[in-house]
């Protein structure tokens, strides 16, 4: 088993941890911030740019080739992060993800604009396992989580400014300027970098080789498989017999990287790190939280629409509980980590009572009033949030100081895979009981995914009505199924080996 990261190491005394985590803390804010902003800020522009590209039916392409690149990249940054230094490879993740973002701004077609989202995924890819790994790098564990509150206030900042202010820069200068914000926000990011991390590790090159079969199997499963969950959500039998065939190619890579990684002098994805106990589990819980969260949030605003009758502007209200409180619940949790040294018990916790409180929502999902509800999901939120910095230090802990960097981006890969497999799996069980319900519920829901509320405006009064009871009950299917992901998650947490740092 490796070297915990419990050895001695930066100061534990409190000024000088603050001084050491606000010297590096800025310099890698604005890298985190635009790789966050950059997962929600493209949403509000796919409709601009379906009509300025003519090709509406491929226009989710632009957010699928980006979360696929962004996916592969996180394991590459991490293993050279650990190789080179990570000072060094988070200047290039800039690099990369600002040369991609102007290739975006400057594509002629959707093609194009495909092609350079890879690109600048690929470049985003580091700009969130570099950073975490190197503020873990200047705090010990145990203090590490004081400034949880810190990291997740990046994210949910973000995450909350990014669908406004993609929708305001389309509308004042049209689409391509949501590929310019990201311009001067490497540039500064970068040059905080260059002058604030020089006391970075600068990696342990020893004889290392670049695991490139590694990486092209490892591509092969990821595209695959992340295409696969994004065909299952279309609900149309071809792109369900598509995503089958890609499933299947998804599933032979799996098997050949498998094999490539045990025989790997340097291995991208290493057997003895990802088979250690805490880290194989903590990772798990961390993809089955992110699949009943993000799940959650990706059809939540359909719900709004259909059952509770909001416009856009105040489903987006609604959901700002569930999409906020998480960092409040990452705050909370590692402050009690700070004091107790226990790190899956208040995880453990988080999830029982995120799971108590979605059973509690399936149940009334269609009779809540709408404060009781929003109140209800920014519990939901705070139980999901409890496991963010729990489940980071365990892992870092486990893998210890060499393999920080693999280790940290193994959380990130995790949480990508279970994001996408929760939209997919939601929408599958959403699908399965409208079909369930006969006549054409299942229709106008896929109408409604596709058009908005428009869909039923043309509706009879009773027919709407209908519908309502419909998506009632196939929302409870929904919420019950998170609470289910919930649930085992808890259960998860319980079998994590590392329980105290």
């Amino acid at each position: 088993m490796p070297p915990r990261d419990d050895a001695p190491g930066p100061p534990t005394d409190p000024a000088e941890l603050r001084r050491l985590f606000f010297r590096v803390f800025p310099a890698v804010a604005l890298a985190m911030f635009g790789a966050a902003l950059d997962q929600t800020i493209v949403a509000a522009a796919l409709p601009a740019i379906a009509r300025s590209l003519g090709e509406v039916e491929r226009v989710s392409f632009v957010v699928v080739l980006y979360l696929v690149a962004n996916t592969v990249a996180a394991p590459v940054y991490g293993r050279l992060g650990d190789a080179f230094g990570r000072q060094r490879m988070l200047l290039v993740a800039l690099a990369v993800y600002a040369f991609g973002a102007a290739c975006c701004a400057l594509a002629p077609n959707l093609a194009a604009l495909g092609a350079a989202r890879m690109v600048q995924g690929f470049g985003g890819g580091g700009l969130i396992a570099l950073p975490i790994a190197l503020i873990a790098e200047a705090v010990p564990p145990r203090e590490r989580s004081r400034f949880q509150g810190w990291i997740a206030g990046i994210f949910t900042t973000a995450s909350a400014l990014g669908p406004v202010a993609g929708g305001v820069l389309t509308e004042l200068f049209g689409w391509r300027a949501v590929f310019l914000l990201p311009l001067p926000l490497a540039a500064i990011a970068a040059w905080l970098a260059a002058t604030r991390l020089g006391g970075a590790s600068k990696g342990q090159r020893r004889g290392f080789r670049f695991d490139w079969p590694g990486l092209v199997l490892f591509a092969l499963f990821v595209g695959p498989a992340l295409l696969a969950l994004d065909q299952a959500r279309r609900l149309t039998p071809g792109a369900l017999a598509v995503g089958a065939a890609l499933a299947l190619l998804a599933a032979g890579a799996l098997l050949l990287l498998l094999r490539q990684e045990r025989r790997a002098g340097d291995p991208l994805l290493s057997p003895d790190l990802l088979g250690e106990p805490t880290i194989w589990r903590a990772n798990l819980l961390s993809a089955l939280t992110s699949a009943a969260f993000v799940g959650c949030i990706a059809f939540l605003p359909i719900y709004f629409a259909a059952v509770r009758g909001l416009s856009p502007a105040q489903a987006g209200l609604a959901l700002l509980p569930l999409s906020a409180m998480a960092g409040v619940g990452a705050v909370v949790a590692g402050s009690l980590l700070a004091r107790t040294g226990r790190t899956m018990a208040w995880a453990g916790g988080g999830l029982a009572l995120a799971a108590a409180v979605l059973g509690l929502v399936a149940l009334g999902v269609g009779v809540l009033p709408l404060w009781l509800l929003a109140l209800l999901l920014a519990l939901v939120s705070m139980g999901f949030g409890a496991t963010f910095p729990m489940v980071q230090i365990s892992v870092q802990v486990a893998a210890g100081r060499e393999r920080l960097g693999a280790a940290t981006a193994s959380v990130q890969f995790n949480r990508s895979l279970g994001a996408a497999t929760g939209a997919a799996l939601l929408g599958a069980v959403l699908f399965g009981a409208l079909a369930a319900a006969g006549g054409d519920t299942a229709a106008l829901f896929v109408a409604l995914v596709n058009r908005g509320p428009d869909a039923l405006a043309a509706l009879p009064d009773a027919a709407r009505a209908g519908f309502r009871d419909d998506m009632v009950a196939a929302f409870r299917a929904a919420f019950a199924t998170a609470a289910l992901l919930a649930a085992i998650a808890a259960w998860v947490s319980t079998r994590v080996p590392l329980r105290r740092v």
